[in-house]
């Protein structure tokens, strides 16, 4: 994978974002070790405690963010690539917000409408369909998703009102 050697003032270094990942992991790591601590996380007559296998699983976090976050500090003079450049992260970003919205939307809306406007505006601005072949392909699968969940199935998923004034 090709690095792009001169970052820029505005560009993160890759070597800054492994280290705040690394001390983010850490963090949660030693969270959850001192959470499984305090329930027990030793061995008893009768066997390990209920704390016993995440207490270690939150050390091999810590110890393995430790190890990458003193690599980092060791680059930290020396490593000058970027972790992403703009044109990147706005691809990134076509797909992050749309799909943040989407969850939030699901939470609001319930999951077949949230859906249906998912894939018809993704459809649209980032596949350039037209917007008749955008809202059958949204609607079909939002209809054909409720048929399949909530009538064949009988899986209940997150309903907003229109749901609601079908009387579901």
């Amino acid at each position: 994978m090709a690095h792009n050697p001169d970052p820029g003032p505005s560009a993160a270094r890759t070597v800054v974002v492994d280290l705040a990942v690394a001390a983010t992991i850490f963090a949660l790591g030693a969270l959850v070790a001192w959470d499984s601590h305090r329930l027990g996380s030793g061995w008893v007559e009768d066997g390990p405690q209920s704390g016993y296998f995440p207490f270690y699983i939150g050390l091999l976090l810590c110890i393995s963010s430790t190890v990458v976050f003193v690599q980092g500090v060791r680059k930290l003079g020396s490593d000058r690539n970027a972790f992403v450049t703009a044109p990147r992260f706005r691809q990134v970003l076509v797909i992050l917000v749309p799909s943040a919205c989407y969850v939030l939307g699901v939470q609001l809306i319930g999951i077949y409408v949230s859906s249906m406007v998912f894939i018809v505006l993704f459809m649209k601005i980032v596949g350039k369909y037209t917007w008749l072949r955008s809202t059958l392909v949204g609607a079909g699968v939002s209809v054909i998703s409720f048929l399949l969940f909530e009538i064949w199935f009988k899986i209940p998923l997150p309903k907003g009102p229109v749901e609601k004034l079908l009387g579901y």
